[in-house]
């Protein structure tokens, strides 16, 4: 006997139905309203926050149009090996990726490492332009006191992106990537797949894309259990760079954040550089 839901069942479903509709609405809605507060987590930093460090660097601060202060800290050696522009992730400032860029410093090489809008002393409003514009732009301040051979572009985690958008775009020596992804997008799908992200998403930042146009020697580090930006990301990054010009190094049992301590990474990037 076929079961034949009675009128309350009915609308026990419809209700159900609505409810389920509605919560996914809101969150579709929150997730496009508050993206940047979920992408993005700077700290801020007093404009009379003094730097310090063991080596010699420069504070430096560009202004690029109204109302956008972009703070930067450019770390000198003597008779370096080369200079190192590197983009940090998606949370902090420089007070913490100063100390963290200073183990390349270590290596004798020069580091200019810079905030994004809203981090540490860095003002601007933000945007996905904005972002490469602004690493254009310190990567121009690097062409007037060395040659694109000496530059390396470096990018951890959210700098990935950046870091492959400036070396599609220009010629340096070597460009390195630490827990890439193949697109913000593709991220994202995979944590909420139910949602068209394709649309929410204001933020694209499509390494996978730019990886294509890179005439310059690619490495690439990335943990197998990397539960921020999945080993698979970087995998599929790998793939769309031009035949045989990627070096990717897998970390075995590496994760978001401590690559540096395994001895694979270490290697690799002593041998790189």
């Amino acid at each position: 006997m076929l079961y034949t839901p009675t009128k309350r069942a009915k609308n026990k479903l419809i209700k159900a139905f609505k409810i389920v509709a509605f919560l996914y609405f809101l969150i579709g809605i929150v997730l496009y309203m508050f993206q940047e507060k979920l992408l993005f987590l700077p700290t801020v930093l007093a404009e009379d926050y003094k730097y310090t460090s063991v080596y010699n660097f420069e504070e430096i601060t560009l202004e690029p149009e109204d109302n956008v202060t972009l703070n930067a800290i450019h770390y000198k050696v003597e008779k370096p090996k080369g200079v190192m522009l590197y983009f940090h992730v998606n949370a902090g400032d420089l007070s913490r990726w100063s100390k963290v860029s200073e183990f390349f410093v270590a290596k004798n090489y020069d580091v200019l490492i810079m905030d994004y809008r809203t981090y540490g002393k860095s003002k601007g409003k933000l945007s996905e332009q904005a972002f490469y514009n602004d690493a254009q732009l310190f990567y121009n301040y690097l062409l007037k006191q060395y040659e694109a051979s000496e530059i390396t572009i470096y990018g951890r985690s959210l700098g990935t992106g950046i870091a492959t958008y400036v070396a599609s775009k220009n010629k340096a020596k070597q460009l390195i990537l630490e827990t890439p992804y193949s697109s913000i997008t593709a991220v994202a799908k995979h944590r909420f797949p139910v949602f068209p992200i394709k649309w929410l998403l204001k933020y694209k930042f499509p390494s996978e894309d730019f990886i294509k146009n890179i005439t310059c020697p690619i490495t690439i580090f990335h943990g197998t259990e990397d539960k921020i930006v999945p080993y698979q990301f970087g995998v599929k990054l790998a793939e769309q760079a031009k035949k045989d010009q990627v070096n990717f190094i897998t970390i075995d049992k590496g994760s978001h954040n401590n690559l540096v301590t395994f001895e694979a990474y270490l290697e690799g990037i002593d041998k790189i550089l």
